[in-house]
């Protein structure tokens, strides 16, 4: 299971097009600490995946009964892969994982929150600028 998740930083990057990535430190029970690389678009999807299957904690119910934390809204503008924005979703970002983390292991430790965490290829060797 997850043990700990800490956004760093985030990172501009070029291919195939202009974003940016947020890096984060993952570490594990088993002791493994890896740096992942996460697109805004990724934690909205995912977002989108946990309010579809947890309908009650989501609050779609009762807005009470929510336990899934809100995720920085979509900023919509032109220009939206500039450095502010990403920067000033930073800490929202940190906050928001770390309270994922926190959740009851039943939502914490589901296929789809474990898969969001897991190293993927492109985050052992990211795209060189």
């Amino acid at each position: 299971s997850i043990a700990e998740v800490k956004v760093l930083d985030v990172q501009k990057r070029r291919i195939p097009n202009k974003h940016y990535v947020y890096i984060i430190k993952v570490s594990w029970s088993s002791g493994a600490t890896e740096v992942i690389y996460r697109r805004y678009s990724k934690f909205f999807d995912l977002q989108m995946q946990m309010l579809d299957k947890f309908p009650m904690e989501g609050g779609q119910k009762d807005p009470k009964q929510r336990i899934i934390p809100f995720l920085p809204g979509k900023i919509l503008f032109r220009r939206s892969h500039i450095r502010d924005v990403a920067v000033k979703r930073l800490i929202p970002i940190d906050e928001y994982c770390k309270a994922l983390i926190q959740l009851p292991p039943y939502i914490s430790q589901c296929e789809e929150v474990l898969q969001f965490f897991e190293t993927r290829p492109d985050d052992l060797t990211p795209p060189k600028e």
